[in-house]
């Protein structure tokens, strides 16, 4: 009971200090975590759904160097665009949403580096009505990462639902 309890103090320490290295002054220590939150929230009034996803930077620059076999760099004012296309293109191919089991397209609208992770804002416009199922396949960071945790958080009408998928699991659905 103790361990468990102590693992989760440092998980929840880790996750949400800010900082999720091992030991702060050595920045060259692996953080024990790899994880992604992913929130979706229906807006009534725009009729649309506005997804944010929260990546690590130092996971996220080491996939997309990995995947674009190019360096980058999420931070450098200079690559705004080209960080704008893999971003945009990155998120798209490892987040794919059906809304009442209609496959929807995501539209990117931007992202912004706070501290030590990667925001990275999408909606899907003219949703008719608030869905009432919403079918999810991420696999964010999983080429990367085989202990990847991917956190999402839904919301429809007030009515939050959230999962979690481990590395290999990549399909969730909500229903409201």
């Amino acid at each position: 009971m103790v361990i468990l309890l102590y693992k989760w103090l440092f998980l929840a320490s880790t996750f949400f200090s800010g900082s999720h290295s091992v030991n702060p002054a050595d920045s060259s220590t692996r953080h024990p975590l790899f994880v992604s939150v992913t929130e979706m929230n229906y807006n009534a009034a725009d009729k649309d759904l506005e997804i944010s996803c929260k990546i690590f930077t130092d996971d996220f620059e080491k996939t997309l160097s990995n995947v674009f076999h190019t360096k980058v760099d999420i931070s450098a004012p200079a690559n705004k665009k080209e960080n704008d296309r893999l971003v945009n293109e990155y998120i798209k191919t490892h987040l794919q949403l059906k809304l009442d089991n209609k496959m929807v397209t995501l539209t990117f609208v931007g992202f912004e580096k706070e501290n030590d992770a990667v925001w990275s804002y999408f909606e899907v416009d003219n949703t008719a009505t608030a869905p009432k199922k919403i079918d999810v396949v991420n696999t964010i960071l999983y080429e990367s990462y085989d202990k990847q945790m991917n956190l999402m958080h839904v919301t429809v009408a007030g009515n939050r639902k959230s999962t979690r998928l481990n590395y290999p699991d990549k399909e969730a659905s909500f229903q409201f």
